[in-house]
């Protein structure tokens, strides 16, 4: 499993959310407290973040801890933004590691993380991307379970689904052909979509914008649980939970 943690509101310092708390992404990767498959998160990290008036965002991955990188220190301890996505991976045995297959995936304005694993992977994905076209299939970042729920994601917004949308697709689709655990967040730097399925999700109002994270990286009053089996969406500083 991975933690990973998404932002939407006014601008602020990304190390606020993601090095600074006592708890935050950077401590998480050796020490989460509400991690149930694994005990650490070192096999590679990532961040992406949008500065103002850009809708790309710029991104920085990593394949070792995210602690002894130099560049994501200096990152979280200068550079603001109004939208991020971060996460810290544990890989799964058998699955590739290195840059490729850290999130956050990125394509136009949009960044995706998966936290959670696909039983019977890669036996279990071929029925999975089967309608995918082969383009999409050779675009891959990576050939592991989360670089492929991010080609049925982008599939999905290419047709024109919202977030919203797309998620509870890759959820389903997802359950009904390789089942496991399937906790998703994915931004365009104004928006958050995120699920909890088999792992925990967790929401909290701060700095005038919402965070949608693993875990909390504080014990200050204000989170809340995503229920198991719910949709999170974030829009204009508008929370809503959905099922499925």
């Amino acid at each position: 499993m991975c933690r990973h943690l998404a932002y939407v509101g006014p601008e602020l310092r990304i190390g606020e959310l993601v090095t600074d708390p006592p708890h935050a992404l950077t401590r998480q990767a050796w020490a989460p407290r509400r991690q149930t498959h694994g005990i650490m998160n070192v096999d590679g990290f990532g961040l992406g973040w949008y500065a103002p008036g850009d809708p790309q965002p710029a991104r920085h991955r990593g394949d070792g801890p995210v602690w002894g990188d130099e560049t994501f220190a200096d990152l979280a301890r200068t550079v603001r933004t109004t939208g991020l996505l971060a996460a810290v991976r544990s890989g799964t045995e058998g699955m590739v590691s290195g840059r490729g297959a850290a999130a956050p995936f990125r394509d136009g304005p949009w960044l995706f993380s998966h936290n959670g694993a696909l039983p019977g992977w890669p036996g279990s994905g071929a029925e999975l991307v089967k309608d995918l076209e082969p383009a999409r299939l050779l675009r891959l970042d990576a050939p592991t379970d989360a670089a492929a729920l991010w080609a049925l994601t982008l599939d999905r917004l290419d047709a024109g689904h919202t977030p919203e949308q797309a998620l509870r697709h890759v959820v389903r689709r997802t359950l009904e052909t390789t089942g496991g655990r399937v906790n998703l967040l994915l931004t365009d730097g104004r928006r958050i979509a995120g699920s909890a399925q088999g792992a925990s999700l967790s929401y909290r109002r701060t700095h005038g914008g919402v965070v949608v994270a693993s875990e909390a990286y504080d014990d200050q009053d204000g989170w809340h649980d995503v229920p198991d089996g719910q949709l999170i969406t974030v829009e204009d500083g508008d929370i809503a939970l959905n099922p499925l």
